[in-house]
């Protein structure tokens, strides 16, 4: 059950990033700080998806 809804949710962040979210954003709909959903999901994401960066 935990590997499917850790999946699902890869599935729905990666769903996410495609329709211009930002991490901010992703986070704020999952109920976790930013850095914790990038540190979650930064390396696994499909790499042909375009992720916003942060301004400096």
């Amino acid at each position: 059950m935990r590997s499917l809804t850790e999946r699902l949710e890869l599935s729905q962040v990666e769903a996410a990033l495609r329709a211009g979210m930002s991490w901010q954003e992703i986070a704020a709909a999952l109920g976790v700080s930013r850095q914790v959903v990038h540190r979650k999901y930064a390396k696994r994401i499909d790499p042909s998806i375009p992720v916003p960066r942060r301004n400096r």
